[in-house]
């Protein structure tokens, strides 16, 4: 018999409209027994069923809703029909052979990110009702989606405010973890074992398409490059001249690495540099390219840090637009959450004032649809990306 937790009244109404999280806060009480990381159920103060899913009261969410169904077992069958249907979508939406293929929350399975590089899984678990399910998703992706291997890439924060650990590792036979990948007819070297995230950026895939019309005959400036997509993309469209900046000498290796695969090595370069100061000088010198690409980290992960992750994109974006010739193009991201799309515009506009540029936008886009954006649950939106021509 499943636990039965009762929420304050007033509280859960957004849970009730399909969000899949419940905090401790909305928590009454509950009848019943549990250990972290059960099945338990979950009704409004009026005791109308809202859902179940798995509880962890370390966490301040919770309670994670697996299904609306009273009737629905969580089990391997449930796991077969999530992971099924996440994969017809994305059949319909996108290339496969490298993608996305379940994005937690947004694909029904709250907790779980499963990436797909062609024949290689790398899962990632963060929250402790799914560790108990790995085994049975390892054999779905062996059995029914032909995965030759399977990786794990829990080594991440965020599990720690679950009350687990970081862990990595094979959850199948070891094999080879430097994965080789071609989207958008570029060719990459993928680590999935020390690579970051889960080994590659699977979210820019079609807003590194969108720049190959700006980018043939061009010089382009790729600040971020990490291990040299945009960049990559940039010479593959026929960019005169490429430059690709990151501060990691060892995303600076594995760049060059992949110009060298795609033999566009003449055209496309990389240099290790802070990207704020070397713009700062840039900037200074005269320096203009026809594309300056602006593709940061995120520089805030949390409310509380917002104020300082605007200057940062402030400032990274008035260098930018300043670098950019008369005509040209910037191309400009932000993969915070918490940066919200009017706050995100709001500073971009607010750099080009400053840099007495006139912006006008060729193109808006979010993160690739293999990482759907569910409007319950606006948490699974976070990427925001423009192209704008700089007058």
């Amino acid at each position: 018999m499943a636990c039965k937790f009762y929420l304050y009244k007033g509280k859960g109404r957004k849970a009730e409209n399909g969000h899949p999280w419940i905090y401790t806060t909305e928590i009454e009480g509950y009848d019943g027994t549990y250990e972290n990381g059960d099945i338990v159920e979950v009704y409004n103060f009026k005791s109308d069923f809202i859902g179940k899913g798995y509880i962890n009261d370390a966490s301040k969410i919770a309670i994670r809703m697996m299904t609306r169904d009273i009737n629905e077992e969580i089990d391997e069958d449930f796991f077969r029909k999530r992971l099924n249907a996440a994969w017809e979508y994305r059949k319909k939406v996108i290339d496969t052979s490298s993608c996305r293929f379940l994005f937690g929350e947004a694909d029904f399975v709250p907790g779980l990110i499963i990436d797909k590089y062609e024949d290689y899984y790398v899962m990632q678990s963060l929250a402790l009702g799914i560790d108990k399910y790995k085994d049975i998703v390892v054999k779905l992706l062996k059995d029914e989606f032909g995965a030759k291997g399977v990786y794990e890439r829990s080594d991440v924060r965020v599990r720690e405010l679950e009350g687990m650990e970081q862990t990595k590792g094979f959850l199948t036979e070891a094999f080879d973890t430097n994965v080789q990948i071609i989207e958008n007819g570029v060719k990459y070297h993928v680590d999935i074992e020390n690579g970051q995230k889960t080994g590659f950026f699977l979210d820019q895939k079609e807003n590194r398409h969108a720049i190959h019309k700006i980018c043939k005959d061009a010089d382009v400036l790729d600040c971020f490059t990490h291990t040299g997509s945009f960049a990559l993309n940039a010479g593959i469209a026929g960019a005169k001249s490429v430059l690709g900046l990151d501060i990691s000498e060892l995303a600076i290796a594995e760049a060059t690495r992949n110009a060298e695969l795609n033999g566009i090595s003449d055209r496309v370069k990389f240099e290790c540099h802070n990207a704020f100061d070397v713009l700062h000088q840039w900037v200074k010198e005269g320096r203009k390219y026809d594309v300056v690409i602006l593709d940061p980290p995120a520089f805030t992960k949390s409310r509380s840090t917002i104020d300082s992750a605007v200057r940062g994109y402030k400032e990274i974006n008035l260098r930018g637009i300043k670098m950019v010739k008369p005509g040209g193009f910037l191309v400009t991201c932000s993969c915070s959450h918490f940066m919200n799309p009017d706050l995100f515009k709001d500073t971009i506009a607010d750099a080009a004032k400053d840099a007495r540029r006139v912006l006008r936008q060729v193109e808006f886009k979010t993160q690739s649809p293999d990482h759907p954006i569910l409007w319950n649950s606006d948490e699974s939106y976070y990427l925001k990306f423009y192209i704008f021509q700089v007058v």
